[in-house]
């Protein structure tokens, strides 16, 4: 009876530990994905600010010119303007081909990355473990 007893509180301390383990697998599996998700947008922002900066010195610069050739610098600004309102309406076309698919794409790599990781790892043990089986009989 006693020994019954002893595997029985054997195998919950076992259990418990594995549960314990198993959430504290978890947790930091969500803070690598959560990290490595908001590094990687962090970094994107960046290179946006940057480029967004250089491109509206780059647009007074074009829109200048464009207003010297033409005469009044208006025409220039207003011919830059125009650009941008064609890039616009091109933008809300094709927003689901353009914007959405490659954004959710990116977040559905990044946030199932860590899924890969344990499904190799879970493979890994399992072959381990079916290895030893075969070893021990």
């Amino acid at each position: 009876m006693s020994s019954t007893v002893e595997l029985i509180e054997s195998f919950y301390k076992k259990a418990k530990q594995y549960t314990e383990t198993s959430i504290e697998l978890y947790k930091l599996s969500a803070i690598d994905t959560s990290a490595d998700v908001i590094s990687s947008l962090a970094s994107r922002a960046i290179l946006v600010l940057i480029l967004s900066t250089s491109i509206v010195f780059l647009n007074i610069g074009l829109a200048l010119l464009i207003g010297n050739v033409l005469g009044d610098y208006f025409k220039g600004f207003f011919i830059i303007s125009l650009f941008y309102l064609l890039i616009a309406v091109l933008l809300y076309v094709f927003n689901k081909k353009l914007i959405k698919e490659p954004i959710t794409n990116l977040m559905i790599s990044k946030l199932m990355k860590p899924k890969l990781k344990e499904e190799k790892i879970k493979n890994v043990i399992a072959n381990s473990k079916k290895e030893h089986d075969e070893q021990v009989h």
